[in-house]
């Protein structure tokens, strides 16, 4: 059976960066030709980053893209590289049909602005030279995915290349995720591997759901798959690598770890294949005449589901910061279990000197609050410091008395003290330059338990898409990695409180969290009706209750600060209701 070495390139690209994702393409390239790769297979739209959005609106931004491509083309060497970029129509294509056309025969009142025809493409290219293109043919639109938005159906021709005598076919991402689609039509075509490209953002279940896939197209288009995932945090997504070949009948040959950057090179035996000679055969560079010895990639076990989430949280933080220019970051410590992860989860990010605690404690805040945050600190070391707010709260209490008199303050009152920590917060975020993190979790986010402008605020929401019994969780991870306390005992023991007055509970305001987590984890992913939850078996006030704050707190959310998706449905780029919306079911 020929045998061909197929680098597998889990880079981690910066949307926007074309000159920065122009070097780190060439520098994994050349370490590909080092190590004697046939094929070096790139994410999907390696040279933009994954998903560029209305970047891709600006004709200057595919210009340039174009133009960045043309650059790696031009230090391509002797191994077939393959990666994604925006190609545009020119001018010897006919006009295609949009994905995101209006359907036959219906026409439009008004004129609409025309945008340049653009595809989500693939390019092959060696020796300085591109050999071939291909354009994606499957989009997805659903999801975060908004993919029809921009792009237009790509060719329905199959071709194929030839490297290192191997007839390779090409596809990217959700061409996968079709049955019987293009890359059974590569099978039958006469591929004996075929790449898939993608950016393939994370969530819980996503390993499990990914594998299934690769291994039914492996077997439809009865080839070797060799899958490629970018790695890294964009805004609300995180990119888990996780790249993998797989054989004709679904085993799996080799399989890169999770979260983490590299090259890995696979040596892949394909079958014997015969290609159809009416498809256009596109000639690689030859195999070298001595191949490097690399270390063999083997198949990464699972990390366990725990310990995958703390990843992307991780992950998710470090590039969202420092990509955006930031090194360091600020946390309200409160004494709680929300504050006391993302603290945790900032140092495992960014490390111990980068990140700064705040406690503010009130008239309201219990002894063991103050002292559990100061010794989170501790056993975390990072740098804190402590601002009493009663003094901003007295004086502002004062200032708004005859405005408020005769009438119960209450909530008010609560919802002060919230927005001063914010405005201090802020205020040493603006003079250090530190970012602030937000540490309201998915719960609280979810039934509105939070204050406008205040605990709401922040720059990056670390943990906006964990429940609170998945913060629990987490945190109890984190000791046992730790092999100590590193976040204390009484923090995971004592009762959650948002101390904004005397022996508040969070459970006064909502139902325990071993029922209101199930019920939200229902009506929020699964989009389940209110009357489905109830059938399930949850108490029928109870759903009624916490489906209606869901559905009133959606413009709270809206003003919420991103935040990293682990979930297979999480708020902002997945879950999009109107605010103004009196749909109740």
């Amino acid at each position: 059976m020929p045998t061909i070495r197929v680098g597998l390139a889990q880079i981690n690209p910066v949307v926007g960066d074309l000159t920065g994702n122009v070097e780190r393409i060439a520098a994994v390239m050349a370490k590909a030709d080092e190590q004697g790769c046939d094929l070096l297979a790139l994410p999907e739209l390696a040279i933009t980053g994954y998903p560029p959005e209305d970047l891709l609106l600006r004709p200057s931004f595919v210009r340039d893209n174009l133009a960045a491509l043309d650059e790696v083309v031009a230090r391509s060497g002797r191994c077939v590289t393959l990666v994604g970029f925006v190609d545009s129509a020119s001018a010897h294509d006919q006009e295609p049909e949009r994905a995101s056309d209006a359907a036959d025969g219906e026409e439009h009142s008004l004129a609409v602005p025309s945008r340049p025809v653009i595809f989500n493409a693939a390019a092959a290219c060696a020796e300085g030279r591109m050999i071939g293109c291909y354009r994606k043919r499957k989009l997805p639109n659903y999801s975060v995915f908004d993919e029809q938005r921009y792009f237009t159906v790509g060719d329905t021709d199959v071709s194929l290349f030839v490297v290192a005598g191997v007839p390779v076919g090409l596809s990217i991402c959700e061409d996968a995720w079709t049955d019987d689609g293009p890359i059974a039509e590569l099978g039958r075509a006469g591929a004996a591997l075929v790449v898939n490209i993608n950016a393939s953002p994370y969530n819980r279940g996503k390993r499990e759901a990914r594998l299934a896939v690769v291994q039914a197209r492996a077997r439809e288009a009865d080839a070797v798959l060799a899958y490629v995932n970018q790695v890294g945090g964009q805004d609300e997504l995180v990119f888990d690598g996780d790249s993998m070949v797989v054989a004709p009948d679904g085993a799996v040959l080799a399989r890169a770890p999770q979260f983490a950057e590299g090259l890995f090179a696979v040596d892949v035996e394909v079958p014997d294949r015969t290609p159809d000679p009416s498809r256009t055969l596109v000639e690689g560079p030859p195999p070298p005449s001595e191949r490097p010895a690399v270390v063999p990639v083997g198949v990464a076990p699972p990390v366990g589901e725990d310990e995958e989430v703390w990843q992307a949280l991780v992950l998710g933080t470090r590039d969202f910061v420092r990509k955006n220019g930031f090194s360091d970051v600020v946390i309200g410590l409160s004494g709680g279990i929300d504050s006391a992860l993302v603290a945790a989860i900032a140092v495992d990010a960014l490390g111990a000197d980068h990140v700064h605690g705040v406690l503010m404690p009130s008239r309201y805040s219990s002894d063991h609050s103050i002292s559990d945050a100061e010794a989170l600190a501790a056993n975390l070391g990072i740098e804190h410091r402590t601002i009493p707010i009663e003094p901003a709260h007295a004086a502002l209490m004062g200032m708004l008395e005859p405005s408020f008199e005769g009438h119960p303050l209450g909530l008010t009152e609560e919802n002060l003290q919230s927005r001063i920590r914010a405005v201090i917060l802020m205020a040493l975020s603006n003079a250090f330059g530190w970012l602030l993190l937000n540490t309201g979790n998915k719960s609280e986010s979810s039934v509105g338990y939070s204050t406008l402008y205040g605990d709401s605020a922040g720059g990056f929401a670390v943990i906006k898409d964990v429940s609170k019994l998945l913060v629990y969780r987490l945190c109890r991870h984190r000791n046992e990695l730790a092999g100590r306390e590193l976040i204390p005992a009484n923090v995971l023991l004592k009762p959650p409180s948002a101390e904004l007055r005397p022996g508040q509970r969070d459970d006064q305001s909502l139902p325990p969290y071993e029922v209101l987590d199930p019920i939200l984890s229902l009506y929020v992913e699964d989009d389940l009706a209110a009357d489905d939850i109830v059938a399930a078996g949850y108490e029928p006030s109870t759903v009624d209750r916490v489906t209606r704050l869901v559905d009133l707190a959606e413009y709270k959310r809206r003003q919420s600060p991103p935040g990293p998706r682990v979930t297979p449905k999480g708020f902002g780029k997945d879950r999009r209701l109107p605010i103004v919306n009196r749909y109740r079911r």
